[in-house]
């Protein structure tokens, strides 16, 4: 019987991306590499746990949950976090940034400065630019004063990020343009954190990095993977969580989060056979195997 691997997900290094496999190895990702993988026969998806922990009932979860988590797991990894504002008295400075994914979809966010960007090749932003930096309360209020005056918000949904990429500008200066008008605007509002320091726009843009430029436009989405399913294709880009990855039919795109809780294993033969939600379909037209 072939091993079976546990993935952890998609993270971003100096090198570009990379598979992280459960017990530390990691398997870098280059452009025209082949990604075939299969589901083994009669497997469950099993929550990932959190923080570091098992999960201690083995939990079964939704092949379509992106967060591979139980309830119960899910909120201890959701307690002492940032984002649940449960952090008030971290001691390290943040950025606050403005981030674009394409044409009106744009977002404000913060993040450790020690991660520098790491965050915004987490999340596929196609460019972005900071906005200022200081402490971490501070950083918030900025936030909420973006959201409030400016109607920026602090998240955008994956399938939005990835319904835009296709229509993205040729360059990059059109492509920080509304970042440019965001940035003016938002610098200019009253009630700015005296703690945070502004920064001027210099915007970052990230199609290079992830291999977007003249990549064929998506045809469709993995939903799901599912026991003896395979997924079969050549890397052309990746952004964010998400592989784009050419197959027989176009270019699929695969949530790298789908992955976590599955055992995988070496694929045979070079068909894709999970359901994949078909892009622009007919109205009424279902999910299938691909």
């Amino acid at each position: 019987m072939a091993q079976a691997w546990r993935c952890s997900g998609l993270r971003w290094s100096s090198r570009g991306p990379e598979l992280a496999w459960v017990g530390g190895r990691r398997s870098a990702l280059t452009w025209g590499k082949r990604v075939a993988f299969g589901v083994a026969e009669g497997g469950v998806r099993t929550c990932v746990g959190a923080r570091g922990h098992a999960c201690p009932l083995r939990a079964a979860v939704a092949g379509r949950s992106t967060g591979a988590r139980c309830d119960q797991c899910a909120r201890l990894d959701r307690a002492h976090s940032v984002a649940a504002d449960t952090l008030a008295d971290d001691p390290r400075p943040y950025h606050v940034y403005l981030a674009w994914f394409g044409p009106g979809r744009a977002k404000v966010g913060i993040t450790a400065l020690e991660r520098g960007s790491a965050r915004l090749l987490e999340q596929g932003a196609i460019c972005f630019g900071w906005l200022g930096r200081g402490p971490l309360m501070a950083a918030r209020r900025a936030e909420e004063l973006l959201r409030a005056a400016l109607g920026v918000p602090d998240r955008i949904p994956y399938a939005e990020k990835r319904a835009v990429r296709s229509a993205l500008p040729d360059t990059a200066a059109e492509r920080a343009a509304e970042l440019a008008e965001l940035h003016a605007r938002a610098v200019a509002l009253g009630g700015w954190p005296e703690a945070l320091t502004p920064e001027p726009f210099r915007p970052v843009d990230h199609v290079g990095v992830f291999g977007l430029a003249g990549v064929p436009d998506a045809i469709g989405e993995v939903t799901e993977l599912v026991p003896g399913g395979t997924v079969s294709g050549e890397l052309v880009a990746a952004a964010g969580p998400d592989l784009h990855l050419a197959t027989r039919r176009g270019v699929v795109v695969l949530d790298t989060r789908l992955l976590a809780g599955w055992h995988l294993v070496p694929a045979e033969g070079e068909g894709t056979a999970v359901p994949v939600r078909a892009y622009r379909a007919a109205p009424g037209t279902q999910d299938g195997l691909f």
